[in-house]
C-alpha cells in the first residue's frame, strides 16, 4: 500500500478519536522490551529483533497467547501507569484528541495487584496524559472470555468498588468461541447500573449470532469489530435501525486472520449498507500500526476520499462516550481542519 505524501500529510493532521484500543496491546515494542528485561523470568524475548518476530501472528489463537504473555509483564500499578502514559504519548503523535482505552483489569488482579492501586494508576495516568499531551482518555473495562464467569464477577465487582476517573464502558473480549455472549448478561446489567455503556466484542472470529446476542442479551450500544454482520443483510439492517456503531479494526483483522487480506475486508460492504463504522487500531503496538495508518488504508484500499475520511473522524467522535462539551470541541477542530485544508 502506498499513500501519496499529500494524503499522508492530510491524514496526519486530521484530529481524531479512537474507540477501540487495548492498553496492553497498545504498548510499543520498546516499552514491552523494557518490561521483558525487567521481568526476564516471564520468558519473553529480550532482544528487539526476537520480540518483533514473536509478534508475527499466525492466527487468532496465537495472538491471544502473545497477548496473555505480555499481560504477565504488567505486575505493579506503576507498570499500569507507565502503559497509560506511553499510550497517551503515542496517541498525541497521531493527532488523537480523545480515546476510549480498554483495560482488562482482571489480568492485573490475577497478578496480585492491589485493586485500589490499579484504579489509582489509571486515574493518575489519565491526569498526567491530559496535562502533558492534551489527549483525553476514558476507560472501558472488559471481561476476558477465557476466564469465564468467575472473571466476569471479578471484573464487574472491581468496577463497582474501584471506579477510576474516566470510566465509561464495559466490554467482553478474548476468544469468542466458548464464551457465549448470553452467559454474561448479569455482569452487563450491573455495569449499566453504575453508568457503564455496553460495548462488547462480537462477530470478529465467529458468525453474526454473537452480534445478535450482544444486542439482545447485553444491550450493546457499540460492537467491537462486528465484521461478521456483513454476512447477514438483515442484521446489517437491524444495526442501522438500532443505530449501533461498529468499532472496525482493519489491520488487526488481517493480523489475527479474521480476514484473509485488507482487500477481502468487509468495511465497504458495511458502510454501503448504512452501518455506522469507526476506524480503530485494537492493539497497535502488537500489530505495528497506528490510527493514521488505518485512515490511509481506508483511502488506499477501501476507496474513501478526503471528505469521507473527515466523516469517519466525525463519526468516531459522535459515537464516543465522551461528554458533549468534549465532543463539541473535537468536532469543531475537525470542521476547522477540513475547511482549512479544502482543495482549491
Amino acid at each position: 500500500m502506498t499513500t501519496s505524501p499529500d494524503m499522508a500529510a492530510f491524514v496526519a493532521g486530521l484530529p481524531k478519536a479512537e474507540l477501540h484500543v487495548h492498553l496492553q496491546g497498545a504498548a510499543s515494542v520498546p516499552t514491552i522490551l523494557e518490561l521483558s528485561r525487567r521481568y526476564p523470568e516471564a520468558g519473553l524475548p529480550l532482544e528487539e529483533d526476537e520480540l518483533r518476530e514473536f509478534y508475527r501472528f499466525r492466527d487468532f489463537d496465537h495472538f491471544l497467547s502473545v497477548y496473555m504473555a505480555v499481560n504477565e509483564l504488567v505486575r505493579t500499578p506503576d507498570d499500569v501507569q507507565a502503559l497509560v502514559e506511553g499510550l497517551g504519548r503515542d496517541l498525541a503523535a497521531v493527532n488523537v484528541r480523545y480515546a476510549e482505552v480498554t483495560v482488562t483489569a482482571d489480568s492485573h488482579l490475577l497478578a496480585g495487584m492491589d485493586p485500589a492501586g490499579v484504579a489509582e494508576a489509571l486515574t493518575a495516568g489519565r491526569a498526567a496524559t491530559l496535562a502533558r499531551t492534551g489527549v483525553e482518555l476514558a476507560y472501558t473495562y472488559d471481561i476476558n472470555g477465557a476466564h469465564g464467569l468467575p472473571g466476569a464477577e471479578r471484573t464487574i465487582s472491581w468496577a463497582e468498588r474501584f471506579p477510576a476517573e474516566g470510566s465509561v464502558g464495559f466490554g467482553l473480549g478474548g476468544p469468542e468461541a466458548g464464551a457465549p455472549r448470553t452467559a454474561y448478561a448479569e455482569a452487563f446489567t450491573r455495569a449499566r447500573d453504575i453508568g457503564l455503556a455496553s460495548v462488547p466484542h462480537a462477530g470478529e472470529t465467529t458468525g453474526p449470532q454473537s452480534i445478535r446476542d450482544s444486542l439482545d442479551a447485553l444491550g450493546a450500544v457499540r460492537i467491537g469489530h462486528g465484521i461478521a454482520a456483513a454476512q447477514d443483510a438483515d442484521l446489517m439492517a437491524e444495526l442501522v435501525e438500532r443505530d449501533v456503531v461498529l468499532e472496525v479494526c482493519p489491520t488487526s483483522n488481517v493480523c489475527t486472520r479474521a480476514v484473509d487480506s485488507l482487500e477481502a475486508h468487509p468495511f465497504t460492504i458495511l458502510r454501503e449498507a448504512g452501518v455506522r463504522v469507526t476506524l480503530n487500531t485494537d492493539d497497535p503496538g502488537m500489530f505495528d500500526t497506528d490510527l493514521n495508518r488505518e485512515y490511509e488504508i481506508a483511502h488506499e484500499v477501501f476507496g474513501v476520499d478526503r471528505s469521507g475520511l473527515v466523516d469517519l473522524a466525525r463519526e468516531s467522535v459522535r459515537a464516543s462516550l465522551a461528554v458533549q462539551p468534549v465532543k463539541d470541541r473535537i468536532l469543531a477542530e475537525i470542521d476547522d481542519y477540513a475547511a482549512a485544508t479544502q482543495p482549491e
